[in-house]
C-alpha cells in the first residue's frame, strides 16, 4: 500500500510527543482509541481501576507480549516509560500533560499502579502513551539524541523498515504482534507536504489513499478512488496574543468574535465539511457542551462595541486609539493551504469591522519566536475527554509549559477556577456543569476566536481489504489516522 501525507514527523519516539493521542503503529499504550472516542484495553487486559476517589488507579497488564526486538513486555516497561515522561532528566516533550502523575510502580510483572496528585476522573485518556522497552530508558538523559527517535522499538503492529527523512517511510507488519499479524503487510508513506501536489499525484494513480483539504478532496478523486469525510474534535482558531496592544484588548477580542463569518467560512473553504466552533468543547461532547455559549455573526455590533471602547475609524478605514492603529499579524503555516485560506477569510472579516489584519506564512520553526506578539491560526483536539480538549488551550497554568500550549498567554479567573474543578470532579454531572461554566466564562470575555470544528477528509483507492470504519479523529491526522486507523486490523476482500 502506498500512502501520502502532508507530515512527516520530527521524531517516532513516544517521549517527544510521537502518537500521543494513540494510533502510533509501532507502540501501543495501555488503552487505545476504538474509533468513536471510547478507549478499549490494548496492553492492559481490562480498564483501569481506580480507587474511591481517583487519586490512584491500577492497570492489570497483557501477557505474553514481545517488543520489535524480541524482549517480553512487563509492568517495569510501563512504570519506566511514565516515569521517565514525568522526571526532567529525560526532557520529555509531553512532560506537561502528565503533571497530575506523581509516581507509578509495577506492582508484579502484570500489575501497575498509577499515584496522582490530585484526584483526575480523566485519568484513562492518559494511558494512551506508547511504551517503551524499559532498557531503553535505564540511563536518565535528554531524549534528544535518544535511539527511539528513528529506529522505533514498541509493540505496535508495525515495524519500521526504512525511514528516508524528507522523503519516505516503509513499515511491515509485526508476524508476532499480540493482536495478530497484519494482513496488509507493507505500507509506505510519501512526505509530500503541498496540498496541490499530493492531489495531482494521487490523480495520476501515483498513491492508494492521501490526506486533503475537503474541497481539494472532491476535485482529485477519480475512478477506483472515493472521498470520505470523518468528524473530529479538530478546532481550527485564531490564536491573539493577549499582551499586545491590540489583539489583547478584551473590546477588539470580542468584536473579531461577532465579526467572522463561520458559517461562510465552512460553506466556502471547508466545502460544508465542518461546523461552527466558538470554544473548544464541540456539540458531540454532550453534556460537556453549553450550547448557550456561542457568537452570533453580528457585524455592526462588532462595531459598536469597538466603538464603545474608544477604536475610532480612520480615513482609510481601520480603526486607532489614542494614537494605536487596529493592526496586528496572523501567521500560519505556510505549507497548510487550510489555514492559510482561514486567515485570509478572518483577515477579510476584521477588516470589515475596522481591523487590519497583517497575514505571514511561515515555517513550522519560526513560530515559537513570535508568539508574544503575533496571532497564529491553530489547531488541536481529543475526542475522548473534554480535560485534554479545554485545559491546555485556556487554562493560564499550561502558559509556558508547550510552544502551543495557550500560546496567546489567555488569563481568566474564573475560567481557570471551572477549568480545575472539572479535572477533580468525580461526578459526571456536576463534572459536565464545569464545563458548561467554562464555556459560559471564556464567551464573556474570549482570548481567541474558534472558527470550526473542520472534517478531516481523505481519498482513498477501493482496494482489496475490507475493514474501512469512520473514526471521530482527535487533532492529528494522516496516514496514522485517516481510512487507516486501524489497518492492521483489514481482511483480505473475499
Amino acid at each position: 500500500m502506498l500512502l501520502a501525507d502532508g507530515y512527516e514527523p520530527e521524531s517516532l519516539n513516544p517521549l517527544l510527543g510521537y502518537g500521543a493521542e494513540g494510533a502510533a503503529k509501532f507502540y501501543d499504550g495501555l488503552l487505545a482509541f476504538d474509533g468513536r472516542a471510547q478507549l478499549r484495553p490494548a496492553l492492559a487486559v481490562e480498564q483501569p481501576q481506580a480507587n474511591a476517589d481517583a487519586t490512584s488507579w491500577t492497570v492489570r497488564l497483557r501477557d505474553g507480549v514481545k517488543f520489535h526486538d524480541g524482549t517480553p513486555f512487563d509492568a517495569e516497561d510501563v512504570a519506566a516509560t511514565y516515569r521517565a515522561a514525568i522526571d526532567p532528566a529525560y526532557a520529555s516533550t509531553v512532560s506537561s500533560d502528565y503533571d497530575m502523575l506523581a509516581d507509578v510502580q509495577a506492582v508484579d510483572p502484570h500489575t501497575v499502579r498509577f499515584d496522582l496528585k490530585f484526584p483526575y476522573s480523566a485519568w484513562p485518556s492518559k494511558l494512551v502513551l506508547g511504551i517503551v522497552p524499559s532498557e531503553s530508558l535505564r540511563t536518565p538523559a535528554s531524549q534528544e539524541n535518544s535511539p527511539l527517535n528513528t529506529r522505533p522499538v514498541g509493540t505496535g503492529p508495525y515495524k519500521l523498515v526504512e525511514w528516508r527523512q524528507g522523503d519516505q517511510m516503509t513499515w511491515t507488519a509485526n508476524p508476532d504482534y499480540w493482536g495478530g499479524a497484519p494482513a496488509v503487510h507493507d505500507i509506505t508513506v510519501v512526505f509530500a507536504k503541498d496540498d496541490n501536489t499530493r492531489a495531482q499525484r494521487l490523480a495520476a494513480g501515483e498513491f492508494d489513499g492521501t490526506v486533503l483539504p475537503p474541497v481539494l478532496a472532491g476535485s482529485a478523486a477519480r475512478e477506483g478512488f472515493r472521498v470520505v469525510h470523518h468528524d473530529t474534535a479538530d478546532y481550527r482558531s485564531i490564536a491573539l496574543p493577549n499582551t499586545h496592544p491590540v489583539a489583547g484588548d478584551r473590546a477588539v477580542r470580542t468584536a473579531l468574535n461577532l465579526a467572522v463569518d463561520r458559517d461562510g467560512m465552512i460553506k466556502a473553504l471547508l466545502g460544508g465539511h465542518g461546523k461552527p466552533a466558538h470554544t473548544p468543547i464541540p456539540p458531540s461532547m454532550g453534556a460537556h457542551h453549553e450550547p448557550s455559549a456561542t457568537f452570533a455573526h453580528d457585524p455592526q455590533r462588532a462595531a459598536r462595541t469597538l466603538d464603545d471602547a474608544g477604536w475610532r475609524v480612520g480615513e482609510d478605514g481601520i480603526r486607532e486609539r489614542n494614537g494605536t492603529r487596529a493592526k496586528f499579524t496572523v501567521m500560519y503555516f505556510a505549507d497548510d493551504s487550510l489555514r492559510r485560506d482561514l486567515a485570509t477569510g478572518f483577515a477579510s472579516d476584521a477588516r470589515k469591522v475596522g481591523i487590519e489584519v497583517e497575514l505571514a506564512g511561515v515555517d513550522r520553526s519560526a513560530v515559537a519566536g513570535r508568539l508574544a506578539t503575533d496571532g497564529i491560526v491553530l489547531g488541536g483536539g481529543n475526542p475522548m475527554d473534554p480535560d485534554p480538549q479545554a485545559y491546555s488551550s485556556l487554562s493560564s497554568s499550561a502558559i509556558g509549559t508547550g510552544t502551543y500550549n495557550n500560546p496567546g498567554q489567555y488569563r481568566n479567573a474564573e475560567v481557570d477556577a471551572a477549568l480545575d474543578s472539572a479535572r477533580r470532579e468525580l461526578d459526571p454531572g456536576k463534572r459536565a456543569e464545569f464545563y458548561r461554566q467554562v464555556q459560559r466564562a471564556y464567551v464573556a470575555d474570549p482570548g481567541m476566536v474558534y472558527l470550526a470544528f473542520i472534517d478531516h477528509s481523505y481519498v482513498l483507492r477501493d482496494g482489496s481489504f475490507t475493514g474501512y470504519q469512520p473514526p471521530v479523529e482527535p487533532h492529528t491526522h494522516g496516514t496514522t489516522w485517516g481510512p487507516w486507523w486501524n489497518v492492521e486490523t483489514w481482511k483480505p476482500r473475499a
